[in-house]
C-alpha cells in the first residue's frame, strides 16, 4: 500500500474530528519515527507530551509486556498486587497524601472538577447545587461536555450545547481578576494550566501562579493545577508549578504519566479533599488498572533516573536561543519552557504555519501547528544536544525556503 491508500482508509470509516499531517507512521524509537516507506523523522509533537520518555522506551516496554503476561484488569472490584505498589510510589514522587488513578486526561479534569465540587459542599459549607470553580479563557482542559463547557474556543464548544453550568471564566495570566472572582464564596476551586498549551504555549509571567495560588488559601479556595501536558520533566521542572515553589490542593496527571504506551492519567490530594468522595460515587473500569500501575511506575522511574527534568531545561534554553538568534520574517516570536516551546508565525506570500509543517516533513521533521500561526515544538525529553542541533538545522532550512 501507498501512503494515501492508509490515509484514504482512514478517511473513509473514521470520523472526521482530526485533520493529520499526511504522513502515515509505521514505528519509532527515542526521538524518531520511521513512516511506511522507511523515511526517518524527528518527533517533535511527542504525542502532545505523551512521549516525553521517548517511542518504545525500553524499560517501559519491558514493564508493560511483563504485566501484560501476568494480568492485565481485575476493575476496582478486587485489589491487584501492583496498584498499591504504584500509588504509594506516585504518591511519595509527588509529595500527597492520595492518588484517584484514571485513563485520560479528560477523565482526570472531571475527577478533579467532581472532588472540588464535593470538597466544597463537606467541607467549605457551600450551598448544595451552588458550587463555582474558576477558569481561565483561552484553557483546553479535554473535550467532555463539562470541559468544553468552560472553554472560550468555538472549535472546541460550538454546536454542542447545552452546556454545564458552574463555571467562571476569567483572563489568564490576571491573578487581579481571580482575586475579583474569589469574593464569591460559593466558588470551591481555580483550575489552571501553568502554561497554557493548546492556546500556543502561553508564559504566564512569573509571580502569577504563587499569587494565584496565595489568594486561594486566603479565600478557602482549592487551587488546581492541570499539569496533563506540562507536568512530569517537560518544561524542566518535575512540575511547572514548582518553578513557584507551588504545590497544589488537586493536581492533575497523564500523559507522559503513560511513557506513551497505554492510557494513564491520576489526581493527586491529601485526605481531606480525596476521602469526601465515598465508595461508588466515583471510578473508572479500567482506571487503576494493574498494567497501567505498572507503566506508570516505570514511566515515572525513566524520568527520575535518566534526569529528565534537567535535561529538558537544558535543550530547551537551547532551542529558545537558537531559534531566537535566527531573523526569519515569518517568524514573529519564540517563548516557552523547558521543552514545551512554540515558535509563531507570520504569514507570507500566502504562505502559513500548515505550510511550514508540510516542509518540515518533506525535510526529515514532524510538527503540528495550533490556532492555525503558531507551531509548537515538543520533543521526547531524551533528546540529546546532537541531536538538538541537527534538528534545528532541520527547521532554519526549512523557514529558509519561505
Amino acid at each position: 500500500m501507498k501512503p494515501t491508500d492508509y490515509i484514504r482508509r482512514e478517511e473513509q470509516y473514521g470520523a472526521h474530528n482530526y485533520h493529520p499531517l499526511p504522513v502515515v507512521l509505521e514505528s519509532g524509537k527515542g526521538v524518531f519515527v520511521w513512516d511506511v516507506e522507511g523515511k526517518k523523522y524527528y518527533d517533535f509533537l511527542s504525542g502532545y507530551s505523551a512521549l516525553s520518555q521517548g517511542h518504545c522506551h525500553p524499560h517501559i516496554i519491558r514493564a508493560l509486556t511483563g504485566q501484560a503476561e501476568k494480568l492485565t484488569l481485575v476493575s476496582r472490584a478486587f485489589y491487584s498486587d501492583v496498584l498499591g505498589e504504584y500509588m504509594e510510589f506516585a504518591c511519595k514522587f509527588f509529595g500527597y497524601d492520595k492518588l484517584l488513578p484514571m485513563n485520560t486526561g479528560a477523565e482526570a479534569v472531571e475527577t478533579a472538577l467532581k472532588l472540588a465540587r464535593r470538597w466544597g459542599y463537606a467541607v467549605k459549607g457551600v450551598q448544595p447545587g451552588e458550587a463555582k470553580i474558576v477558569v481561565c479563557r483561552e484553557n483546553f482542559h479535554g473535550r467532555t461536555i463539562s470541559i468544553i463547557s468552560m472553554s472560550t474556543d468555538p472549535s472546541s464548544y460550538a454546536g454542542f450545547g447545552p452546556y454545564t453550568p458552574g463555571f467562571i471564566q476569567i483572563p489568564y495570566n490576571d491573578a487581579d481578576a481571580l482575586e475579583t472572582a474569589l469574593a464569591d464564596a460559593s466558588v470551591v476551586g481555580f483550575l489552571v494550566e501553568p502554561i497554557q498549551g493548546e492556546a500556543g504555549v502561553v508564559v504566564p509571567d512569573e509571580g502569577y501562579l504563587s499569587r494565584c495560588y496565595a489568594l486561594c488559601k486566603q479565600h478557602n479556595v482549592l487551587f488546581i493545577a492541570d499539569e496533563v501536558q506540562t507536568g512530569i520533566g517537560r518544561t524542566g521542572k518535575l512540575l511547572a508549578c514548582d518553578y513557584e515553589a507551588v504545590h497544589p490542593d488537586i493536581l492533575i496527571l497523564g500523559k507522559a504519566l503513560s511513557g506513551g504506551v497505554t492510557p494513564v492519567s491520576a489526581v493527586f490530594a491529601n485526605d481531606e479533599i480525596m476521602l469526601t468522595i465515598k465508595p461508588g460515587e466515583h471510578g473508572s473500569t479500567y482506571g487503576g488498572n494493574p498494567l497501567a500501575a505498572r507503566v506508570g511506575i516505570a514511566a515515572l522511574e525513566v524520568v527520575r533516573d535518566e534526569n529528565l527534568s534537567e535535561n529538558a531545561a537544558v535543550a530547551g534554553r537551547l532551542f529558545r536561543e537558537e531559534m531566537e538568534k535566527y531573523r526569519h520574517p515569518m517568524i514573529r516570536k519564540v517563548r516557552g519552557k523547558g521543552l514545551l516551546n512554540a515558535v509563531v508565525t507570520e504569514p507570507g506570500n500566502g504562505k502559513t504555519a500548515w505550510d511550514i509543517c508540510l516542509a518540515l516533513k518533506e525535510n526529515g521533521l514532524i510538527a503540528k501547528p495550533t490556532h492555525d500561526h503558531i507551531i509548537r515544538f515538543t520533543p521526547p525529553l531524551v533528546i540529546t544536544r546532537e541531536e538538538m542541533l541537527d534538528a534545528l538545522a532541520i527547521i532554519q532550512k526549512t523557514f529558509d525556503q519561505f
